[in-house]
């Protein structure tokens, strides 16, 4: 009788036992604790498509665990608008209140954190926090180019010239001051004002002051905001805070209620970022995207030039995909993207076709101007640093200078005819025949004549060459 297991067999208990974990993770769903609590989260550190991913995840996973309130820990420097309007929109539509608390101390929430800190039910601060600076950042544009509600230096001179000079005339010769700024940039900064002014206006919060936030980057401490109403709640920490929200009226979608009074007996569950929002956050950063861009780029080219190699090929492939994904959810300058491909394109032609540094050095020239070019945004921690654009830079020139000394050594050696290049090596006897000896050499097999015998395996001397006939002696 035989003892071996048949693919029938082994296919059943593998049936089997499929079939008993799900049911073991359908019993271990069914019975998590749903128990009335109140969920933490946290936004720590610029906000993009990772941050909207994490909060929507959490907060509708709290409200399936039977959450009766959110408390959201932020410390930001900003974000990406798209980013932080996915935020505040989920904000609004919950039907779980969420108390957005800039904490701990020495904590922020600038620029795009005072929207989402308006945005919530209710605003905390903890003590030495701060928030404001609100103004939209500069999109694209060269560098230094003059921000909203800005004047250029030009414009500053020609006005403290006329006013010296004006300084008799009467009103009647005075001319009304334009507004500052592009067309582009005053259609965003209003845009912002009525944006904030609606969140301000719908949880009773000063909406003056929010507009002074975005037209002038005002900025405001925790007793500040508390004193003039921007913010509702000033607490050292969570239970502090949650003493103060107890019984409080807050607006949602569906109508107001009240917190409830026990609300700071319930016990705080922290949702912290699953593998899944880990793996995006660290895609998604402009630092590992632009990374991930650059080994696709030259795995695909190398593999281009080396067909069958396959490694080069399939991780080009598989990091040009991931970082394709992150690019698409960052705001990116497609002609620096267009800029990076032709600098590394004319670098490893560099290799194939040596031009004495021309082609090296225009490509190193596109791919730094790309890079920094690649994320069209001035938004904290959104950008592709500088350091790591050097030291790519650097590596590229390093690379670039090596193989320019290996050209220029191949042009110092002296030149053979082509029927002398291989006098003096060295081959092997690879078969003798009764007329004819193979000697073996870099992987080849050529004809041989020596005026001795020789044996298979033995080395030779190669003295002459006659077209593809070499003339051999005992080595």
């Amino acid at each position: 009788m035989s003892n071996s297991i048949t693919p029938a067999v082994f296919l059943r208990g593998a049936l089997t036992l499929a079939l008993l974990f799900i049911v073991l993770m359908s019993k271990s769903a069914a019975q998590e604790d749903t128990s009335p609590h109140v969920a933490l989260l946290s936004i720590d550190g610029a906000i993009g498509p990772a941050t909207t991913d994490y909060f929507k995840r959490a907060t509708e996973e709290a409200g399936e665990r039977g959450a009766a309130l959110i408390i959201v820990h932020i410390d930001t420097p900003g974000g990406l608008d798209a980013a932080s309007r996915d935020i505040i929109q989920h904000i609004l539509a919950s039907p779980i209140p969420i108390a957005t608390f800039v904490y701990p101390s020495g904590a922020r929430a600038a620029s795009a954190g005072t929207y989402i800190l308006y945005a919530s039910q209710i605003a905390a601060m903890a003590p030495a926090t701060t928030l404001g600076a609100a103004t939209p950042v500069q999109i694209g544009g060269p560098p230094g180019t003059p921000g909203p509600g800005s004047k250029p230096q030009e414009s500053e001179e020609k006005e403290k010239k006329e006013k010296q000079d004006g300084e008799g005339e009467s009103e009647e010769g005075k001319k009304e001051e334009p507004l500052s700024g592009t067309a582009m940039e005053r259609k965003v900064v209003n845009d912002s004002i009525a944006f904030i002014r609606g969140l301000a206006q719908r949880h009773g919060r000063n909406a003056d002051w929010a507009e002074k936030a975005v037209r002038e980057a005002a900025t405001l401490t925790a007793a500040e905001a508390l004193e003039l109403n921007v913010v509702d709640i000033v607490a050292k920490n969570d239970q502090d805070l949650l003493k103060q929200i107890a019984g409080r009226k807050v607006s949602l979608d569906s109508g107001e209620i009240t917190i409830s009074a026990e609300i700071a007996q319930l016990p705080i569950k922290e949702y912290e970022p699953d593998w899944r929002n880990e793996l995006l956050a660290l895609i998604t950063n402009p630092q590992v995207a632009y990374i991930l861009l650059l080994i696709g780029i030259y795995g695909l080219i190398f593999e281009g030039y080396s067909p069958g190699a396959f490694v080069p090929g399939i991780v080009g492939v598989i990091c040009l995909l991931l970082a394709f994904y992150a690019l698409q959810v960052l705001p990116i300058n497609y002609v620096g993207l267009a800029l990076i491909i032709v600098g590394a394109l004319l670098i490893v032609a560099e290799v194939f076709m040596p031009s004495f540094g021309a082609l090296g050095i225009g490509g190193i020239i596109a791919l730094v101007i790309g890079s920094v070019m690649l994320i069209d945004t001035d938004v904290p921690g959104m950008q592709v640093s500088r350091k790591l654009i050097a030291a790519i830079a650097g590596v590229s020139g390093i690379f670039l200078l090596g193989l320019l000394l290996a050209v220029g050594r191949s042009l110092r050696k002296p030149r053979l005819a082509s029927d002398q290049a291989l006098v003096g090596r060295t081959a092997l006897v690879s078969n003798v025949h009764e007329n004819e000896v193979l000697v073996h050499l870099d992987g080849e097999i050529w004809r041989a004549h020596c005026e001795t015998p020789l044996e298979p395996g033995q080395r030779v001397r190669i003295v002459a060459q006659r077209g593809l006939l070499l003339y051999v002696e005992p080595g």
